[in-house]
């Protein structure tokens, strides 16, 4: 009895999970109040990506892929438009939980600030996914469309795949368009210039001025006595370092040793003599200071005594007579006789 209610009690149990997975796989792809819609519009192949794909900002899920279409069936085309290029985009649809991104700009702020889509590829499993990231606005503008979006649109950029394989169509258009031809007849045709120019031309001439000096050096060379130079030049090396060896060179190394000795000796007592010296040229234009001084004086006097003299001397030549008849001289004024 038992083991009858324990086996219908694990029934019950297995029956109530299977029923909670099979709820929530149905109810996975619907949205959450914090889940807003944005759609994004890609040029190039959406193989791998799916409904259910993971969105990823930088790496990190914050949403899933809801609905991937073509533009042809999601807007249609007015009568009479033509069908442009926009028409050939895949329509991918997709949800973001807002309480994963967290704080953000309004979707035309981000857009503007370089907020892109891309086609993204999960490792070498070929998983796609829609990477978000910021890139640079100017290289990437955004695009006119010719329909008004359902959804907030964050325009998309070529996946990396897609720009490398751009590049390499590019390379193989540009090697596509080289003229091999012409290409390989130029090479022959400077090869056959070379040729030329070797056999005959001006390099020619040159290579052969080149030898005819080659023979002339070695001409040269082998007329000279190099071995009886270099013996010369062995036995002057020698003698040098003899002379440089002796008894005299040491002596005179010696001698200058000592004179260098006695000038810096001789220079270290050059500043007092100098200034013993100054001390003697000041005492001695003091004392010619003085003796001028005490001989102006005896100078003005000497020249009185030669003018009276002189006129003494000129007045006996006129009259010799006066020094002995003549009258006494004149009393200085003020005088009493």
């Amino acid at each position: 009895m038992r083991r009858i209610q324990l086996s219908v009690g694990l029934l019950v149990v297995v029956g109530l999970a299977l029923l909670v997975g099979v709820v929530l796989f149905l109810t996975q792809n619907r949205l959450s109040r914090s889940d807003v819609m944005f759609e994004t519009y890609i040029r190039e192949s959406v193989q791998g990506l799916e409904v259910g794909s993971p969105v990823r900002y930088r790496g990190v899920s914050v949403g899933r892929v809801t609905e991937i279409g073509l533009a042809s069936a999601e807007y249609r085309r007015p009568e009479g438009e033509a069908f442009a290029a926009a028409f050939q985009l895949v329509v991918v649809r997709f949800a973001v939980s807002l309480t994963r991104v967290g704080d953000v700009p309004s979707t035309d702020d981000a857009v503007a600030a370089g907020l892109r889509a891309r086609l993204a590829s999960q490792g070498i499993t070929g998983v796609a996914y829609i990477e978000l990231d910021f890139l640079d606005a100017d290289r990437y503008p955004v695009p006119t469309l010719p329909w008004t979006p359902r959804f907030a649109w964050i325009p998309a950029v070529p996946s990396t795949v897609a720009q490398v394989t751009s590049a390499a169509e590019m390379v193989l258009r540009q090697i596509q368009g080289i003229d091999f031809a012409a290409v390989v007849a130029n090479i022959n045709d400077l090869f056959l210039d070379l040729r030329r120019q070797t056999d005959t031309g001006e390099v020619a001439v040159a290579l052969r001025e080149a030898a005819t000096l080659m023979q002339e050096l070695r001409a040269i060379a082998s007329q000279a006595d190099v071995p009886g130079a270099v013996s010369e030049l062995r036995a002057t090396a020698g003698a040098i370092k003899g002379l440089a060896d002796g008894a005299e060179v040491r002596e005179t190394l010696t001698a200058m040793g000592a004179a260098a000795q006695d000038l810096r000796r001789a220079t270290a007592r050059l500043p007092g003599t100098i200034g013993q010296l100054d001390s003697s040229l000041r005492a001695a234009r003091n004392a010619t200071t003085d003796v001028q001084a005490e001989l102006a004086p005896l100078l003005r006097d000497l020249r009185a005594a030669t003018a009276n003299l002189r006129e003494t001397t000129e007045a006996l030549r006129r009259s010799p007579s006066q020094a002995l008849w003549g009258a006494p001289p004149p009393a200085p004024p003020g005088a009493t006789r």
